[in-house]
């Protein structure tokens, strides 16, 4: 049995500021069918419409973050958000808040890159010469990834940002990506630089400012819940102001096999030549 398509009204914010004075919506009409997403929308606005819509994709798949948008006042992933699910026939998109807007509907997202840089997203340790030319990993057990796993999710698409009211009030504030990701590396077992890390969320604009609305967690399209992971960074925060956290070094270079299978013979050929 065939599918019916039928026909959604999309409100798009537009600006220009090459040419706007002011933000303002458009509304064009976009034939639909089951499963037809929002980025398949804006695509079809884009190729048959206004090719001026701007708007930000990439991968299609919710994997790479880049088509984050405000979609019926709440922030989504366009590419895995379809339309159906709001079950009306008006959608409204605009570009994501507490962002720069470069054009239409996509932001500039490199104010959070900036703020993610800051608090060293990476392995800090001080063997450099393994981590400059690794000869094996370092060891690791199942618990100690599970300590981190969930919050390495990230695909910094902003939308935790967007939805933070903190972020709203204080553009300062490192935000929940940022917080979120410090608190990742800072519970890897693998890494020793968590006292650094955690000099630079414990500013002014830093852990502390967070309120736990929750709005970022509620938010975020791969399950991060970077608000737990704010709440876990103030608490070995405040450990470490006491004197406490990790003594022990970070995980060593696991060892090699001490042993070597033995190596099968082969069994000599049935057939001769």
């Amino acid at each position: 049995m065939a599918e019916h398509a039928s026909k959604v009204t999309f409100r798009v914010q537009r600006y220009d500021p090459e040419k706007d004075s002011q933000l303002h919506m458009q509304e064009f009409t976009v034939p639909t069918k089951r499963g037809t997403t929002i980025l398949d929308g804006l695509i079809y606005i884009k190729e048959n419409l206004d090719s001026t819509l701007a708007f930000r994709t990439s991968c299609r798949m919710g994997i790479c973050g880049s088509c984050g948008m405000l979609v019926n006042n709440y922030p989504h992933l366009a590419c895995h958000t379809q339309i159906e699910e709001f079950h009306s026939n008006v959608i409204t998109v605009k570009p994501l808040p507490n962002a720069p807007i470069i054009k239409d509907l996509a932001v500039d997202l490199m104010p959070m890159f900036d703020r993610h840089k800051s608090i060293k997203p990476f392995i800090i340790r001080n063997d450099e010469d393994e981590m400059a030319k690794p000869t094996r990993e370092y060891e690791q057990l199942p618990d100690e990834v599970e300590a981190f796993e969930q919050f390495s999710y990230c695909i910094k698409c902003g939308i935790c940002v967007s939805a933070c009211p903190t972020s709203a009030s204080d553009a300062k504030f490192l935000g929940p990506q940022a917080l979120g990701q410090c608190y990742r590396y800072c519970a890897d077992s693998r890494d020793a630089g968590a006292k650094e890390r955690l000099e630079i969320a414990d500013s002014n604009h830093g852990a502390w400012h967070c309120h736990l609305a929750g709005a970022c967690s509620e938010a975020c399209p791969k399950g991060v819940d970077p608000a737990f992971a704010i709440q876990l960074l103030k608490r070995k925060m405040a450990v470490q102001s006491l004197g406490g956290g990790r003594k022990e070094k970070p995980a060593e270079i696991y060892p090699p096999p001490t042993e070597t299978k033995p190596k099968i013979q082969v069994p000599p050929f049935t057939v001769k030549k």
